[in-house]
């Protein structure tokens, strides 16, 4: 599962998928409506899903780790709605990462987890390539 082509963009809703860089910007397209659009380094500040780690009580754990678990528990703990009850999200935040830091990993950044589980689940973003397929049984033996 590779993160680093879906990008945060602040101040914009959603996430998008890179397409082109630029000296002053980036080309992004919405992974929801699908537009293309250049987005200026002067107005916006950009996260790579690829860098987003949650804390942790002994360090962080990176998002690429929590979606791997979230997916092994899909049929048993889905995803619950980010319109839950503070306490819900909570808990089941705990069931995907019990050692996350309360202190430091607020509400809002549950919900952003969540939320773009679901919108990369539902678009069948989270698959395996086949070279990570091919380093993974390389690790193991």
């Amino acid at each position: 599962m590779n993160l680093d082509n879906y990008v945060y963009v602040t101040g914009e809703g959603g996430l998008f998928d890179l397409i082109a860089t630029r000296g002053n910007g980036l080309v992004l397209k919405h992974l929801v409506t699908e537009k293309s659009n250049f987005y200026s380094t002067r107005k916006h500040q950009f996260t790579p899903l690829g860098t987003v780690a949650i804390y942790t009580l002994e360090d962080s754990e990176p998002l690429k780790n929590i979606f791997e678990t979230m997916i092994s528990k899909l049929g048993t703990t889905d995803p619950v709605d980010v319109k839950s009850e503070k306490h819900i999200i909570q808990e089941y935040f705990e069931t995907i990462l019990p050692n996350y830091d309360e202190d430091k990993v607020s509400l809002k950044d549950m919900k952003k987890v969540i939320k773009w589980f679901k919108l990369l689940h539902e678009k069948g973003l989270l698959e395996s390539t086949p070279d990570e397929d091919d380093k993974k049984s390389g690790e193991e033996e």
